[in-house]
């Protein structure tokens, strides 16, 4: 297609900056194809540290693998893979679940997943053993050195590796990083990841340590450790590494010149992220009852807590793009029923379904990426109001903005109905000035 053509045949909009061609999208015109991109310098350049991640990742994953067997053997490997991969889908699911309003890149959530599973657990492997050794020795008191070494070291020593992967996320995936429950979810996958690995070496020697003593059935040590780590708390390691992501979260939304509070709200979260796991560890330490006592008493509320709050955090998500759309809505970029069709899964869903009867699936591919681009869009607004956006926010507002108006005559039409269909009567806001977003000013 033609420069010319496009130009006859583009619905008219503003002026936005020349995009990098990518991939395209069935549905839309060409033009949609381009994105904002600002030079980088090399060693920021993203094939350049995704070369970097997959191979520092892939060795830790190699030399886990081989620690693992070795203390495992390789039938109790294979036994422990299969027990710890039951409760893996599960919490994935759930976290990915609290994501669905902004879904964050499938590779973000990845790289959370094997840092956890490979570089947090093989950190984790080597301090805690050492540690534990040289208190052992220190003390010539091997009880207590471990005692000492799953209450004190393990904790700090596993949830600084975990938040590692969080700190990551937050610095060089930053445009996908934008509240709190971003925060949880990054978290969350790194957790299950570390839990993971933590589970095939656990499971895998209790079945070696059966094999030796001819043990099977419930009273088994398989049976009593999978019992334990994958039925009865298989949310432990999630649950403390979510204190971390909330930190992380928070600060996302603070605004840039609080620069203490930016620092001091993720060193809170990984504190006392450390402190419910050295809680949970020494329960564990001083017998069944304090176990059990620890899990009714703390566990359990911490847990539910911690879902409400996520659950909640998710509708505010929805609050901020049924508050921020509607500048864009007078300004013409959005039709009156799209923020409050926009602020509801079910509508959103309902558009997409009508899309798909109407026009086929490559137009309701088209509403999902006008969906998701609007709700970046109501982010990034908000986010700029309470001054935590860098000086490249009218790039990206416009970048946003240029794929928003590629996909309207698609995306508005089913948008709509939805919005009729659910009954969400739409009510015009009060009068404001929006000018600086009129569409036609830079026409």
């Amino acid at each position: 297609m033609s420069e010319s053509s496009l130009q006859h045949s583009a619905p008219p909009g503003p002026a936005v900056p020349a995009y990098e061609r990518e991939p395209s999208f069935d549905a839309v015109p060409e033009r949609s194809r381009w994105r904002y991109k600002p030079r980088r310098a090399l060693w920021r350049s993203k094939a350049v540290r995704a070369a970097v991640v997959f191979t520092l990742l892939a060795l830790c994953g190699l030399v886990i693998l081989a620690m693992v067997r070795e203390q495992t053997g390789t039938h109790g490997f294979l036994v422990g893979l299969g027990l710890a991969l039951l409760p893996v889908p599960l919490l994935m699911a759930a976290f990915r679940w609290l994501d669905r309003v902004e879904p964050g890149p499938w590779w973000n959530l990845l790289f959370s997943f094997a840092w956890g599973a490979c570089a947090a657990a093989l950190v984790a492997i080597v301090a805690n053993t050492f540690a534990t050794r040289w208190i052992a020795t220190a003390t010539a008191d091997p009880s207590a050195a471990d005692t000492l070494g799953a209450t004190v070291i393990a904790p700090v020593v596993e949830e600084s590796a975990k938040a590692a992967a969080v700190l990551l996320v937050f610095l060089f995936r930053r445009r996908d990083f934008t509240g709190i429950v971003d925060g949880v979810v990054i978290a969350g996958f790194t957790a299950t990841g570390f839990a993971f690995t933590e589970n095939i070496l656990y499971l895998g020697s209790a079945f070696l340590e059966d094999q030796e003593f001819g043990m099977s059935g419930f009273a088994s040590v398989t049976a009593a450790t999978f019992f334990v780590r994958i039925v009865m708390s298989p949310f432990a390691h999630p649950l403390f590494t979510v204190l971390t992501g909330i930190g992380f979260g928070i600060a996302a939304l603070t605004a840039r010149r609080e620069r203490f509070r930016r620092v001091a709200l993720p060193v809170l979260g990984l504190i006392l992220a450390m402190g419910t796991h050295a809680l949970w560890n020494g329960s564990a330490a001083f017998g069944p009852w304090a176990f059990y006592a620890v899990y009714a008493a703390f566990m359990v509320p911490a847990f539910g807590l911690l879902t409400w709050l996520a659950v909640w955090s998710r509708q505010r998500e929805l609050r901020t793009v049924s508050g921020e759309l509607p500048a864009y809505a007078a300004a013409g970029w959005l039709s009156p029923a799209e923020p409050v069709a926009l602020s509801s899964m079910r509508a959103r869903g309902m558009a997409r379904d009508w899309a798909a009867r109407t026009h086929g699936k490559a137009a309701a591919r088209a509403v999902g990426e006008y969906e998701a681009f609007a709700t970046s869009l109501a982010f990034l607004r908000h986010r700029a109001r309470r001054g935590a956006v860098g000086p490249d926010f009218m790039a990206r507002e416009q970048e946003l903005l240029h794929h928003l108006w590629q996909r309207k005559e698609v995306a508005g039409p089913a948008l709509t109905y939805a919005a009729r269909a659910t009954g969400r009567v739409w009510t015009p806001p009060p009068y404001r000035d929006y000018g600086g977003y009129n569409p036609y000013r830079y026409g």
